[in-house]
């Protein structure tokens, strides 16, 4: 996943470690796409301990070279029907505003599922310690009811 972000040269870069928790302690939040043997694109996320109708999608790296061929939307519908998101009914994630190709592709989950997508403030740029990151907008996308997941196309 480290990689992918890595050579996708627009996401914010954790440490590698980081990407090595996220596989092991919340690997049914996680979702990993293999492509002749190599991670080409993956989804983290994660339950708010204190709002379990919400499923939290941190990233979503794509290599450039698998971009545009909708695999962001099949990992992002793969991720909602993993054991973590079972009985959730909202979606969270965030978007900088810059970023187009994400904010069409949770709009469009929105309305495969039949619910609002609502955006929302959430970080602003100055609450970053590094300097130049930009707004991150919240979308909230439900509530959608379980069933609406097999609207998703896989």
């Amino acid at each position: 996943m480290w990689e992918v972000v890595k050579a996708a040269g627009t996401l914010d870069l954790n440490s590698s470690y980081l990407y090595l928790l996220l596989a092991r302690d919340f690997a049914d939040t996680c979702v990993v796409a293999e492509h002749e043997g190599r991670v080409v694109g993956f989804v983290t996320g994660y339950r708010p301990p204190q709002r379990p109708e919400v499923v939290f999608l941190w990233q979503v790296g794509i290599r450039p070279e698998m971009q545009g061929h909708g695999l962001g939307k099949r990992l992002v519908t793969a991720f909602l029907r993993q054991p973590g998101a079972d009985r959730a009914s909202i979606l969270e994630t965030t978007v900088t505003p810059s970023n187009e190709a994400s904010r069409a592709l949770f709009r469009a989950i929105a309305r495969e599922l039949d619910t609002e997508c609502r955006v929302e403030p959430c970080f602003r740029s100055d609450d970053f310690p590094d300097s130049g990151h930009e707004d991150e907008e919240l979308f909230v996308i439900g509530p959608y009811r379980p069933s609406a997941l097999n609207r998703l196309a896989n």
